[in-house]
């Protein structure tokens, strides 16, 4: 596995990973397509220490996921750009996790429907009064027809970087260079 290049940006805090990962809302799943890479941007939710999307259980993705599993899934939030007066110092906090790993299909039902239940809490907390049920989860078809899949990921190697906003450099619309003086 490479190194990060900026060790100084490196985040080794398992706390604060597992907090940024239970808390950002959209993942980029990177497969292989022969040649070419494929992205696909995703919901996802982290549990138990591993990361859990779901989706149709036919197309694309599914074929590229069968023919190889493994995969890399980066989650990267934006937290604002910093300036400088030297422009080649202005610069963007973030923090982003990289999870590599082999991607499985979920098959046993409680699992699948706990992940399911995880990702509603996320994205819509408190909108539904019962808990998803096992039978919902088993027989719901898209409205194209197809049943869905729920993945897991759990990762054999997980980087993460950070560069945390500092207010003071923190940019708004109508500052400008001068106010650095």
């Amino acid at each position: 596995m490479h190194k990060i290049r900026q060790e100084k940006l490196r985040c080794t805090d398992d706390t604060r990973i597992n907090q940024f990962l239970s808390q950002a809302r959209t993942g980029y799943l990177g497969l292989t397509d022969g040649e070419l890479p494929y992205v696909v941007p995703l919901n996802f939710i982290w549990m138990n220490k591993a990361l859990y999307f779901h989706g149709a259980a036919h197309g694309r993705k599914i074929n590229l996921i069968e023919a190889n599993p493994n995969c890399c899934f980066t989650v990267a939030e934006d937290y604002g750009t910093m300036v400088s007066p030297i422009p080649a110092k202005t610069d963007t906090a973030y923090m982003s996790v990289m999870l590599f790993g082999a991607l499985e299909m979920v098959s046993d039902l409680t699992e699948a429907t706990a992940a399911m239940q995880a990702m509603l809490d996320k994205y819509v907390p408190g909108y539904y009064d019962k808990s998803l049920s096992h039978s919902h989860v088993e027989k719901y078809r898209s409205s194209l027809g197809s049943h869905t899949a729920v993945f897991k990921l759990i990762p054999s190697v997980r980087t993460a970087k950070e560069n945390q906003l500092d207010p003071q450099l923190a940019f708004y619309p109508g500052r400008n260079v001068e106010m650095n003086s």
